[in-house]
């Protein structure tokens, strides 16, 4: 620092302007610096996250003068109405900004703050009776808690300002107001009003593409209409429209004089187009009296920017009509979907053994219990697990489901807690497990007797509560789910031989139901049967009346080695096939290769025996399944699962038998 006593320094002060705390009087002191910034270690600590940490100093220079020096801070230093680079020299009177905060530089013995403040009139916290400088700038943060001063600076100052200031405040305030804008017409509406302002037109319209045009390759007048005019009765037929068509078809905004448009009376034009995604869609008409304003290019540059807001408007307005539209459909199609997920998942029935499945799935579905769902496959154990999902607390959540046995160990980990990306080859991406996709709802598990002793100990830990990792990862996850579980195996074989966890077996064997096989269940034969056929009657579109007594009776009596799966695929298999309005015994193409065992089929007693050869039961088969199909071999070879060709060997063979 210059020590040459000849060049007197002056006293000097800064007054700090902080929303947050108030008025700051700070003097200023020859060889010390007055550092700003929101770091705790300034001087001056700025409470503004435009601020940088160590935004700013102010210091003496060499020559004796008050500079302030920017620290290459992120949002700048403003002194007066310029963003200073790095050294600026203060002069008395001079105007920093840093963000929301003003800091005024002033040279003079700095006075006490209570001689600059005086007393607390207000009870704002910042005393008294100010000076009008202090005052102007306490009533301003005042006003800034109710709303934003920003657009009524800009207008105040765009009275003075040269025409191209005065084109951007419009345009500030246009884009406001846009913003806030939920209908295309009152867009158009304040955006007309903006490009007559800013262009002083007399009168004008903006033209944009009705409903049944707006896919259209290329626009004309005739695709357009008028959403905004003043005056208000002003009709497209009464514009010049081939100025219109010209725009629309050069994609370029023209303004004419006189003598090129021919309007009567004599008028200056401007014309400019409105586009979608780089295509003119629109326009934006305006007309001056001659006598008005010479137009400059300014003018036409100003309503070219003002087609560009309305464009990018009209585009998030349509967006969001789309989405909404799309939103209702989603939502319609949702409601539909569900109403007949509704009818495919719901337990049909009056027998008694489906009654007392009905009440043990009302009392457990109020709990948390865990739910084990014993039954032969085919028997409904899904709907089970669906119904307790459904009449619980969690039937806004998820339902998920997982079959144990379709998956190997690996995949069945994966599957369950989720694996992170790179977890093991072919884990391209991070995916989240099925405990993971039920929290806050129902996971069910099928064949969980399928599952691998290590899968078992790691499900074990979730099901008693505790936290879990994605394979390949490290974050514990912690999810809130009620799994039901379902088997066909007779678990207490497997816990004895070591196939399963005991500990596992018990704690899935909180509630246990049984689900009979359809066998037992003969009541709801019939009607499961009527309500599959509605179901596939529906989807289908076939007017089928319903079935004759004889395939009643028949399906009463068939043992249904399958269960409820069986009797649905027979029954969608007859819908599809039948060429009557009726279904009857043949339409249903009952098995007769069931095999005993875990299907649950009942072995035949030795009354009820025929002996009988394989091929002969083979030709009987074929037989049955030809004239179910109305003698069309091309549909029986499909529903026996045979070539077309193979058909015929066989009946060629039978024939030199014959």
């Amino acid at each position: 620092m210059n020590n040459d006593k000849s060049i007197p320094l002056a006293d000097a002060h800064v007054l700090v302007r902080d929303p947050a705390n108030g008025p700051m009087l700070n003097p200023l002191t020859p060889g010390e610096v007055l550092s700003l910034g929101r770091a705790p270690g300034n001087t001056i600590v700025l409470h503004d996250e435009r601020a940088s940490r160590n935004h700013a100093e102010i210091r003496v220079n060499d020559d004796g003068k008050w500079v302030i020096h920017d620290l290459k801070s992120r949002n700048g230093t403003t002194v007066g109405a310029n963003e200073i680079t790095s050294e600026h020299t203060l002069i008395d009177g001079d105007t920093i900004q840093i963000g929301s905060i003003t800091i005024l530089y002033c040279e003079g013995p700095p006075p006490s703050l209570s001689e600059a403040v005086g007393s607390d009139t207000d009870g704002t916290g910042i005393t008294g009776e100010m000076s009008a400088e202090i005052a102007e700038w306490h009533s301003t943060i005042r006003y800034r808690r109710n709303r934003s001063r920003l657009l009524d600076d800009i207008r105040e100052s765009a009275r003075t300002a040269p025409k191209v200031g005065q084109a951007a405040a419009e345009l500030c305030r246009l884009a406001f107001t846009l913003g806030r804008t939920t209908e295309v017409p009152s867009a158009a509406n304040r955006a007309l009003e903006s490009a007559m302002l800013g262009s002083n037109a007399s009168k004008g319209m903006v033209l944009l593409p009705t409903p049944e045009a707006i896919h259209e390759e290329r626009m004309t007048v005739t695709d357009l209409y008028g959403v905004a005019a003043v005056p208000s009765d002003l009709r497209i037929d009464a514009i010049p429209t081939n100025l219109i068509e010209a725009v629309l078809a050069t994609d370029e905004a023209i303004l004419a004089g006189p003598e090129t448009v021919g309007e009567q009376p004599p008028a200056i034009t401007i014309a400019a187009p409105i586009r979608v995604n780089g295509k003119p869609i629109g326009a934006i008409y305006l007309s001056s009296e001659p006598s008005d304003d010479e137009k400059s290019p300014d003018d036409l540059e100003f309503v070219i920017a003002v087609c560009d807001a309305i464009g990018q408007v009209y585009t998030n307005l349509e967006a969001r009509e789309t989405l909404s539209t799309r939103l209702a459909t989603a939502a319609s199609e949702n409601k539909l979907l569900k109403e007949r997920l509704g009818e495919r998942t719901r337990m049909v029935g009056e027998s008694p053994a489906l009654a007392i499945i009905t009440t043990q799935v009302e009392r457990v579905a109020g709990t948390k219990a865990t739910v084990l769902v014993r039954g032969e496959s085919g028997a409904g154990k899904e709907l089970v697990a669906q119904a307790i999902h459904d009449a619980s607390d969690r039937k806004s959540g998820p339902f998920v489901c997982l079959n144990c046995a379709a998956l190997s160990e690996t995949l069945l980990e994966s599957e369950l807690f989720g694996h992170e990306k790179g977890a093991f080859t072919g884990a391209t991406d991070k995916k989240a497990g099925k405990f993971e996709l039920a929290d806050n709802g129902t996971l069910f598990l099928d064949e969980i007797g399928e599952m691998s002793p290590t899968i078992q100990a790691k499900f074990l830990r979730v099901l008693e509560g505790h936290a879990f990792e994605r394979v390949g990862g490290s974050t514990r996850l912690k999810v809130d789910v009620r799994v039901v579980a379902a088997t066909n195996r007779h678990l207490e074989d497997a816990v004895a031989s070591g196939g399963f966890r005991r500990d596992l077996y018990f704690r899935l064997r909180v509630v246990e139901i049984a689900v009979p096989p359809l066998r037992k269940r003969q009541e709801d034969i019939e009607l499961l049967a009527h309500h599959f056929l509605d179901v596939f009657s529906r989807e289908t579109g076939r007017k089928i009346e319903g079935f004759s007594a004889a395939a009643i009776h028949a399906m009463q009596e068939y043992h249904w080695p399958g269960n409820i799966r069986e009797l649905r695929n027979c029954v969608e298999r007859a819908v599809v096939l039948s060429a009557s309005s009726t279904i009857d015994v043949p339409d249903l193409a009952l098995s007769t290769l069931a095999s005993p065992g875990d299907t649950g089929q009942i072995e035949p007693t030795a009354s009820k025996f025929t002996p009988e050869t394989l091929a002969s039961i083979e030709k009987r088969h074929i037989l049955a399944t030809l004239e179910c199909t109305g003698g069309n071999k091309t549909k029986a070879a499909k529903l026996l699962g045979i070539e077309r060709s193979t058909l015929d060997r066989k009946f060629a063979r039978w024939g030199k038998a014959d």
